[in-house]
């Protein structure tokens, strides 16, 4: 397989001993990478104006002008696919990863080890996110990529799955759930969730990146936490 892996950080010594790293770890596991470095977030966004270009983006967060966390966030409105490692000296940040659902948070220095195991992490989701399910609606065969999926919703005989375009099938979310991925959660008996696309998890709600709430079921709350805990 071939990644295009982009490194966005304005020390060049960096740049060149995290792309250093990549090399060594697509070596290793015999993929393939394109790797292109960028000295701030504003050539990064200046030279992509087409943000599906990489599937991986290694951002420092601590950058002049342009932090990594904003970049990011521009990427990630067009961009539902792409995996987001953040590289930071500092732990202040973790909680703004939920906004633009990065994969993970690598502390400077960046240990080879830990580079390699969260690379691998990425290259996993990105296979997942070939995965599309062939869906009976309407009359007719209706295509919904997986990693598209926010939630989905049952009511009677029928789901709403709410996706790029929101579809509803008769089936139930028990079926559902055995054509999805460890990125979703049944939270309570009528409402699967994609952890990845959760911002805040309250007693009463789970509140989605979209702005979308879906109400917390009864005795759910603790499961929800911990399933998001165990995606990190």
């Amino acid at each position: 397989m071939a990644y295009r892996i982009a490194i966005c950080d304005d020390s060049a010594q960096d740049r060149i001993y995290i792309a250093d790293m990549v090399r060594g770890w697509a070596n290793a596991c015999g993929h393939g990478v394109t790797i292109r470095e960028f000295a701030g977030a504003e050539q990064f966004l200046f030279e992509n104006a087409d943000t599906d270009g990489f599937d991986i983006l290694l951002l420092d967060i601590e950058m002049g002008g342009m932090d990594g966390v904003t970049m990011a966030r521009t990427v990630r409105r067009d961009n539902a696919t792409v995996q987001i490692v953040f590289i930071t000296g500092y732990s202040d940040y973790i909680a703004e990863g939920y906004d633009v659902e990065a994969l993970h948070y690598l502390m400077k220095p960046v240990k080879e080890e830990k580079l390699r195991e969260v690379l691998s992490r990425a290259a996993e989701k990105l296979a997942k996110n070939e995965k599309v399910l062939s869906l009976d609606a309407d009359g007719g065969i209706v295509r919904v990529p997986v990693h598209t999926i926010r939630y989905a919703v049952v009511s009677g005989n029928y789901v709403t799955i709410h996706a790029a375009q929101d579809v509803t099938v008769k089936m139930t979310l028990t079926d559902l759930m055995e054509e999805l991925d460890d990125r979703f959660y049944r939270a309570g008996r009528s409402a699967i969730v994609n952890l990845t696309r959760i911002s805040r998890v309250t007693r009463t709600e789970i509140r989605l990146s979209s702005g979308e709430t879906i109400p917390m079921a009864r005795g759910a709350y603790d499961g929800v936490n911990r399933a998001m805990i165990a995606m990190r």
